[in-house]
């Protein structure tokens, strides 16, 4: 009789979901934002995306061939998604070889230097937004209008941007943030969009909701205590949080990029840890900082952090009291 009793390493959970799944399901729940990007912006919308995917999916089967070695990884859809995130923190109007250079930083640097899914300590698509920020800030910071140009007053320029200048919160409707009637990059000017995705990945079981309302609820608080300190009105005490949580990067770094499962920490308690900072480091950058969006930079700074919040928030070994 065969012996039955097999003893294996861990882990031992098993399940349906496999990574290409996964991320599979992160581009369906992108295409409702990339859809009323498409709208608002135009047919450039699509051009952005299509490159910047393809160019990190080329980039990291070229350093996998050549390179690296090993079983091919462009059929895990990884690369896809660090394409489509990379083009959302991109302008429509972004020149084509910028585009590249961002995927070339996100795939090579970000990533497959350190071994590829998995192995990177910070999310890639952030690495290259950041950088193309700091290498291209005019580029990057031109941002095309509307089709409907309901913006006259600040032509080019993204609703936190007019709010660092002197723009008040309340001067912005909560349904055009909502569906994305103004400039910015393609995946911040459709707060609701986002939101469907969210729900989707929830329903998926993609994501827990833990770190995405931990990060909003923390900038809404934060932003509702400074306006309180500034004497603001009524009015404003609750216009000032809803504008900084529907504005920006705000839901896109929230939902898409501070979940990413190799960057952000492993128990519910050290996610909660790591959102609380990345709500806090975003209000002061878009509060006091040089540039009127933090969110990017929040998510790298904590990032860092992951492996000492893993390591002091972690739960107890089976039998250990």
């Amino acid at each position: 009789m065969a012996n039955k009793l097999l003893v294996a390493p861990s882990p031992h959970v098993q399940t349906s979901q496999s990574t290409a799944r996964i991320m599979r399901d992160v581009v369906i729940a992108l295409v409702p934002a990339l859809i009323i990007s498409t709208v608002f912006f135009g047919w450039s919308v699509l051009c952005v995306t299509a490159l910047s995917v393809a160019s990190c999916v080329v980039f990291e089967y070229l350093i996998q061939r050549f390179l690296v070695g090993g079983k091919s990884t462009v059929g895990n859809w990884s690369a896809v998604v660090t394409g489509v995130l990379l083009a959302f923190n991109l302008p429509a109007s972004i020149p084509w070889w910028i585009v590249v250079i961002g995927a070339f930083v996100a795939i090579a640097i970000a990533k497959m230097t350190f071994g590829g899914l998995g192995k990177n300590p910070f999310n890639p698509a952030l690495v290259g937004r950041v950088f193309l920020l700091i290498a291209y800030p005019v580029q990057m910071t031109s941002f095309p209008a509307p089709v409907n140009e309901a913006f006259d007053a600040w032509s080019g320029a993204t609703p936190l941007a007019a709010v660092k200048h002197g723009a008040a919160a309340g001067m912005f409707d909560v349904q055009d943030l909502l569906l994305g009637n103004m400039p910015g990059s393609l995946g911040e000017v459709a707060a609701l969009a986002l939101l469907v995705g969210f729900a989707y990945l929830l329903w998926r079981r993609v994501i827990t909701w833990h770190i995405p309302v931990t990060i909003l609820a923390t900038m809404a608080v934060f932003a509702f205590v400074v306006a309180l300190s500034r004497g603001a009105g009524e009015a404003a005490l609750w216009q000032f949080p809803l504008f900084h949580i529907l504005a920006g990067g705000a839901m896109l770094g929230a939902i898409f990029m501070a979940t990413d499962y190799s960057t952000s920490p492993m128990t519910v308690r050290g996610g909660v840890i790591f959102a609380v900072g990345i709500g806090l480091i975003t209000m002061c950058i878009r509060l006091w900082g040089a540039y009127p969006e933090g969110m990017s930079f929040a998510i790298l700074i904590m990032n860092s952090t992951v492996p000492l919040i893993n390591k002091y928030v972690k739960p107890k070994r089976f039998g250990v009291k």
